[in-house]
C-alpha cells in the first residue's frame, strides 16, 4: 500500500516591483554621511596645523605694524590694515620683482615640462638597462638637496676652477655677474632638479596608454612629435595638468637655488625673485609685516593661476 506524503513548502516572500532585498549589516541613513570625515579627521587636524594656522598668522601679521621694536617688546603692535599693502604696491621694485619671478617661473615650467615629457618618450623606445641608468640617474638628481646642488652648479660655472668654462674655452667668465647669464645658470639647476618629477610621472602615463593604439600609429606612417600631439598629449592631459600644476608652485617660490647661486639676489639684487624678496624684507630689513604681505600676494597669486588653467581645461570638457 502506497502513502503520498506532502511536504508543505514554507511561503515564498512575494517581492513588489522595484523593490531589493535588505542586506544584512546595512549601514543607517546617520552614520554613512559621518564615517568618511572620521577616516579623514587625523589628516584633516595635521593639515590644518601645518597650513590653515600658518596661513592665518601670515595674513594677520600683514595687517599688523609688525618689526623688530614689537618682536623684541619695546613698541606695542598696532593694526595698519591695508597699509602694508599699499606701501607693497607703490614700491617700484615689487613690480620689477613680480615680473622677473614671472618671466623667471614661465621659462623654468616649460622647460621642465619639455625636458621631463622628451626624456619619458625616450624611457619607452630604449632597452631595459639603458632605462634603469637614466631612470637612476634622475631620482639621484632629483634626491640632491637644493643647497647641494646649487652649490655643485655654483663651482661646474666658476670663473677659475669650474670645469665648463675649461671645457668650451670661456676664460675666466662669471656667470653670476650678468643678469641674464645669472639667470640662465639658476634655470639650469632648477630644470636638473625638477624634470625627474615630470619624467616618471609622464612615462608612468604612457605605460598606461594601450600599446595597440601607438602600434597602430606607427603603422599608419605617424612620427613621433605626430604621435605626441595627437595620441598621447590628449590621452595624458590630466597627468599633465598635475605636473603643469605642481612646476607652477615650486618654479614660482624658488628660493634656494636663487639665494644659494646669486649670493642673495644677485648684484644690486638684479636677480631677485619674490621669495627671495619677501627675506629680504622681513629679515634683513626686520619688515616681517611687509615680508608677510608679499607672502600673501604670492599665496593669491599662485591660487588664481591654478584655478585659471582648471577653468580653461574645464572649458574644452577635460575631466579632471
Amino acid at each position: 500500500m502506497t502513502h503520498d506524503i506532502t511536504v508543505d513548502k514554507p511561503p515564498v516572500a512575494v517581492r513588489g516591483p522595484g523593490r531589493r532585498p535588505k542586506r544584512s549589516g546595512a549601514r543607517g541613513p546617520g552614520r554613512s554621511g559621518w564615517t568618511p570625515w572620521l577616516y579623514l579627521a587625523p589628516a584633516l587636524v595635521v593639515l590644518a596645523g601645518l597650513l590653515v594656522y600658518p596661513i592665518y598668522q601670515l595674513g594677520l601679521i600683514s595687517f599688523l605694524e609688525y618689526t623688530q621694536a614689537q618682536v623684541s617688546g619695546g613698541e606695542p603692535t598696532t593694526f595698519k590694515g591695508f597699509d602694508n599693502y599699499l606701501t607693497l604696491f607703490r614700491d617700484e621694485q615689487f613690480w620689477q620683482v613680480l615680473l622677473a619671478t614671472v618671466v623667471f617661473a614661465t621659462v623654468c615650467v616649460v622647460s621642465t615640462l619639455a625636458v621631463g615629457c622628451a626624456l619619458a618618450v625616450l624611457l619607452t623606445r630604449i632597452r631595459a638597462v639603458p632605462r634603469l641608468v637614466l631612470m637612476m640617474a634622475a631620482l639621484g638628481a632629483w634626491a640632491t638637496p637644493a643647497v647641494t646642488g646649487s652649490t655643485v652648479w655654483v663651482f661646474l660655472f666658476d670663473p677659475d676652477f669650474g670645469p665648463v668654462n675649461k671645457l668650451f674655452g670661456l676664460g675666466d667668465y662669471s656667470w653670476t655677474y650678468g643678469r641674464y647669464s645669472a639667470f640662465a645658470l639658476v634655470l639650469f639647476e632648477v630644470v636638473w632638479c625638477s624634470f625627474p618629477f615630470v619624467m616618471v610621472t609622464v612615462y608612468a602615463g604612457i605605460r598606461a596608454v594601450p600599446a595597440e593604439v601607438l602600434e597602430a600609429a606607427s603603422l599608419d606612417g605617424a612620427s613621433q612629435w605626430r604621435i605626441w600631439r595627437s595620441i598621447l598629449a590628449p590621452m595624458l592631459r590630466p597627468i599633465l595638468v598635475v605636473v603643469t600644476i605642481q612646476s607652477i608652485i615650486w618654479d614660482f617660490k624658488v628660493f634656494t637655488q636663487i639665494y644659494v647661486m646669486t649670493n642673495g639676489g644677485g648684484i644690486a639684487g638684479q636677480n631677485m625673485v619674490l621669495n627671495v624678496y619677501a627675506y629680504q624684507k622681513a629679515f634683513a630689513s626686520s619688515q616681517y609685516s611687509l615680508g608677510s604681505a608679499i607672502g600673501v600676494v604670492m599665496l593669491v597669486i599662485l591660487l588664481v593661476v591654478t584655478l585659471v588653467y582648471l577653468r580653461l581645461l574645464r572649458r574644452q570638457g577635460e575631466e579632471l
